[in-house]
């Protein structure tokens, strides 16, 4: 985004913006770092509650999170105007957010309805920008009063569940949520007419895989200072750093490129459905991310001794869903099966992995490292064949 001169009015109407030659905002990475917060917040609460229940309880969190980030990245994409307006609008939604983080650890038991306040604010600030691009962008019409409709139901449902107690609420948020997640994929069956920003969005969930991948590598530091350096620790803190690089290579050298081409090739990638399987494929490939990073820590505090079951699964589940999402993102441009399904390849050795409670932790992790290594190399030469031979 180019710097203000000083010479822009401070107030513009917004427009689309998809034909516009422009990269990820200051604001945008600011915003993303009270996001982070919240990952962070509801990591540590599963790192606490290591059961299925924990487990269920943090998948869910994450997921309203993850869709509060996406809504405003969709928004964002087509239409940041970066003026007084929207900075103002997203400066508020980054303090919802910080609400929502300051809740997380709780949010399902006595901080509800602190969290639920915090994540209307980003509702609510989100539907007064989609009203602004209602007035002003008449050709997108179609496409923001689907998204306007959408998010002024989800908060409607979300605004209820504040006169309402226990299980029902976490009914109400996931209702809510559900409502929302429909509008993205009503637009693509009605025809899109404001199309994708097809080089701002795989920025933006790039950045966003960069801050949750640094959970892990937290994860590495603190298990190492907790254990005050013991030699088993390091060792397995040593494959823990190698665990998250190979996710990080996975991604950025085979995954983000692959899907990237796909969404600059062609239709409309949101006509087509491209821009709905990329986005909605980071759902499980971030969740997965986010539980890895739980997972590292648990084996460098256990390399030798007891892991529980909750522990073992963090890391094996969480690779097991980074590899699926990462399956669905590069779905669409594959010229072939094995290219479509060379990121599950390693999933049934995880789940092996997972499932033989009898095997040494730092034994685990290392396994683990391999087989990632060697997905990567697999990876590579599909995505090397695919240009060798195109068509």
């Amino acid at each position: 985004m180019a710097a203000d001169d000083g010479t822009r009015p401070l107030i513009r109407p917004p427009r689309l913006r998809t034909e516009d030659d422009r990269s990820a905002s200051r604001l945008e990475l600011f915003l993303d770092l009270a996001y982070v917060l919240v990952v962070a917040e509801v990591a540590g609460a599963f790192a606490d509650d290591l059961t299925w229940h924990g487990a269920a309880v943090f998948a869910f969190l994450f997921t309203i999170t993850w869709w509060s980030w996406v809504t405003g990245t969709l928004y964002a994409n087509r239409f940041d105007t970066d003026d007084v307006v929207y900075r103002l609008a997203k400066l508020g939604t980054t303090f919802g957010v910080a609400v929502m983080a300051a809740a997380a650890a709780d949010a399902t038991g006595a901080e509800t309805t602190a969290f639920t306040v915090g994540y209307l604010v980003t509702r609510v600030l989100l539907v007064a920008l989609y009203v602004r691009a209602w007035r002003h962008v008449h050709d997108a019409r179609a496409t923001v009063g689907v998204y306007l409709a959408a998010t002024a139901a989800g908060a409607l449902v979300w605004a209820s569940s504040l006169v309402a107690s226990g299980t029902t609420v976490l009914v109400l948020w996931a209702v809510g949520i559900l409502v929302e997640a429909v509008a993205p994929v009503v637009v693509t069956r009605l025809g899109d007419n404001a199309p994708l920003h097809v080089e701002h969005l795989p920025e933006r969930f790039g950045l966003l895989v960069i801050l949750v991948l640094g959970e892990s590598v937290a994860s590495v530091v603190t298990g190492m200072r907790d254990t005050a350096w013991d030699p088993a620790s390091v060792a397995a803190a040593l494959v823990g750093f190698v665990v998250a690089a190979a996710l990080w290579w996975s991604y950025f050298d085979i995954g983000e490129t692959v899907s990237r081409r796909h969404l600059a090739d062609g239709d409309d990638p949101h006509r087509t459905g491209a821009g709905d399987r990329y986005v909605y494929g980071h759902l499980p490939l971030t969740l997965g991310l986010a539980a890895v990073g739980v997972g590292i820590e648990q084996y460098v505090v256990h390399p030798v001794g007891e892991l529980t079951t909750g522990g073992r699964w963090a890391l094996c589940g969480g690779v097991v869903l980074f590899l699926a999402g990462t399956a669905v993102v590069v779905a669409g441009e594959a010229r072939s099966r094995s290219a479509r399904v060379w990121p599950l390849l390693a999933v049934p050795v995880v789940v092996l992995l997972g499932a033989l409670d009898e095997v040494v932790p730092a034994a685990t992790i290392t396994v683990v490292a391999l087989v990632l290594v060697v997905t990567i190399l697999v990876g590579l030469g599909e995505q090397r064949r695919q240009v060798a031979t195109p068509g």
